[in-house]
């Protein structure tokens, strides 16, 4: 173990600034439900977009980006897209708006101005939203626990712990009990201290961060000077053609067998079904978790849009800022690392713990550890936030206590919270690992949610009952294909879910009557979006005939469009620094700069409310 005292005093003192956090803002947070869930919906959008990209900074997931870029080189920035990254710019280019508008607190509540409160389906459609957020809040909370412990365990060993423990723990349960001594931190300050503490712990975290981030950049770039990686050709091109074609023979030979397993030779079929995938799940909309609650607590419309477009800029650089410098590290000192996984095979997620065990000095060490270690805070309070939300609003208040006094929701919140955390924490101990919790998350229950999901925006005859019905073949389809798929294969398997889900929806649409019209007309004039609106569009004019739909679809598409070459652009800026590769750089610092003041005159410059 490297830690020294002085990494050691760095990390308890950022503890012990997140339980103040939470104690001095609890009384600010106990205003009324909307400050506690929501922070009373007057933070700035910088502020939540921080907060968001914080959130979406987590400790599993770059130590698999690591891994990724390692193996992948310059090809990894694609990856990404099986979530995909770029539902932030759909959302930030019109989606955030138009979900802020409804003026909801929740998704489920939202779900009451596109469908109403009564009708066929109503009451499924909540359900069975309510049920889709809750499960993936407490899948994340428990994937976020046992990744924390297992990423603390190679920092503090058992062995250096264990005679100041006055009890005996199995070893296959240290990461468990690491991971619920910092779940207590988090719960702490988010609970008491509610969205202002969640939003000011992220601000303090990303500073944090940020240092680290440029400390290990500015690390590896040094010790990159006058050295030579040993990589195969091509790793240093972002671009494909239909074969991945990296060749690892005679350098790192397990990286051949990582791509083989991973299932990525054919790269540009690969690229391809994500990118199917990708387009309908970012044209859904975000999904129920932190990422829709952080733009529901906006100010306004515009600052939901300005919040979402926030979050990309702050996150890719800095974050691949980090990941490329440990890839180098990586490259540079392969065998000092000690990758084995015990089995005969190497491990590349332990690439990041190993670099930064070994190459980071003191003071950075305790930094970067104390940054990953808020990551994982910042990720827990927001998920933990927005299971609060459903429960409290949209079961609580709902269906047993509709009069409930401020005093009453503020306690519920509280009872609320711990019970989620005791819950996560269970299931943290009968998942598997962290890979198969993120699986089933992403597979499974994630896999589902697109066809109703996009349907929701676009087509006015879509109704509850649809919702209710292509959730549920949705969800329910991908669990299965999830069960005989592993692996990449779900993803070529996902065109027959995705029109499993659209019959589902479509069937459920019509075994009922279309939504009520006034709900519909309140929605189309609210929210304005584009798409197949034309008979409530004519109803509207009725009413009101100098109304104007909205004709911005082109526009908006050709900002996606930018707005996606532009977020790959940030994601490539830090890896052509690190490597030196002042061209690339150029051009890509040039692109970027085009697209900047484009956007500038396309969407910054007409945004409204």
């Amino acid at each position: 173990m490297k830690l020294t005292l002085f990494d050691i005093s760095i990390i308890l003192s950022y503890l012990a600034t997140m339980v103040m956090l939470g104690w001095f803002l609890r009384k600010k947070a106990r205003q009324n439900k909307e400050s506690y869930l929501m922070g009373g919906k007057k933070l700035p959008w910088y502020m939540l977009g921080l907060s968001d990209a914080s959130d979406m900074f987590d400790i599993s997931g770059t130590m698999w980006m690591v891994a990724l870029c390692f193996v992948y080189g310059l090809k990894s920035i694609w990856i990404p897209w099986l979530w995909p990254v770029f539902n932030q710019v759909f959302n930030m280019m019109y989606l955030s708006k138009w979900l802020r508008r409804s003026n909801a607190n929740t998704g489920a509540e939202w779900l009451g101005t596109r469908f109403g409160l009564t009708g066929k389906g109503v009451k499924g459609a909540h359900s069975i939203v309510v049920a889709f957020a809750l499960i993936g809040c407490l899948g994340f909370l428990a994937y976020g626990f046992i990744g924390l412990g297992k990423f603390i365990e190679i920092f503090v060993p058992w062995d250096i712990v264990k005679d100041y423990v006055p009890f005996t723990i199995a070893p296959h349960y240290v990461p468990h009990f690491y991971g619920i001594i910092f779940t207590l931190f988090a719960m702490f300050y988010s609970i008491l201290g509610g969205m202002h503490s969640i939003v000011l712990g992220d601000l303090i975290k990303y500073a944090v961060m940020t240092i680290g981030c440029i400390a290990i950049a500015a690390i590896a770039m040094i010790h990159l000077r006058g050295q030579h990686l040993p990589v195969p050709a091509g790793w240093d091109n972002p671009f494909f053609g239909r074969e991945l074609g990296l060749n690892w023979t005679g350098m790192v030979d397990a990286a051949n067998q990582k791509i083989k397993d991973d299932g990525f030779e054919l790269f540009g079929l690969l690229f391809m079904m994500m990118l199917f995938k990708g387009v309908f799940a970012a044209a859904a909309g975000p999904a129920p978790n932190y990422d829709m609650q952080k733009i529901l607590s906006t100010k306004s419309p515009k600052e939901a849009s300005k919040m979402t477009g926030f979050v990309s800029i702050v996150l890719l650089p800095v974050r691949y800022a980090m990941v490329i410098g440990l890839t180098v590290l990586g490259l540079l000192y392969y065998n000092q690392l000690h990758l084995d996984n015990g089995s005969g095979g190497v491990d590349f997620e332990r690439i990041l713990p190993g670099a930064i065990n070994n190459f980071l000095p003191v003071g950075i060490l305790g930094l970067v550890l104390t940054g990953l270690l808020g990551a994982f805070m910042g990720t827990f309070s927001g998920t933990l936030n927005a299971a609060q939300a459903y429960i409290v609003n949209d079961i609580y208040l709902k269906y047993i206590n509709k009069q409930a006094s401020t005093k009453k929701i503020i306690s519920m919140n509280y009872a609320v919270g711990v019970l989620v955390v005791t819950t996560g924490v269970i299931l943290g101990f009968f998942a598997k690992d962290v890979n198969s919790i993120l699986q089933w998350i992403v597979s499974g229950l994630y896999g589902g949610y697109i066809a109703a999901n996009v349907l929701k925006w676009y087509w006015w005859r879509f109704n509850a009952n649809g919702f209710y019905t292509g959730m549920l073949t949705g969800v329910a389809g991908a669990l299965v294909f999830s069960r005989l798929f592993t692996g990449i294969e779900f993803l070529y398997y996902f065109p027959l879910l995705f029109a499993l889900s659209v019959a589902g929806s479509l069937i459920g649409t019509y075994m009922a009557p279309p939504t009520d019209r006034d709900v519909l007309k309140k929605f189309y004039r609210t929210v304005r979006p584009w798409g197949f609106w034309q008979p409530v569009l004519n109803d509207v004019r009725q009413d009101d005939p100098a109304f104007e739909p909205n004709k911005r679809f082109r526009l908006d598409m050709f900002n996606v469009v930018l707005g996606i070459v532009a977020q790959l652009c940030m994601t490539l800026l830090p890896m052509y620094l690190v490597l030196s590769m002042h061209l690339p750089l150029l051009v890509t610092v040039l692109i970027l700069t085009l697209i900047v003041l484009i956007l500038k005159k396309t969407w910054w410059d007409k945004l409204e409310d």
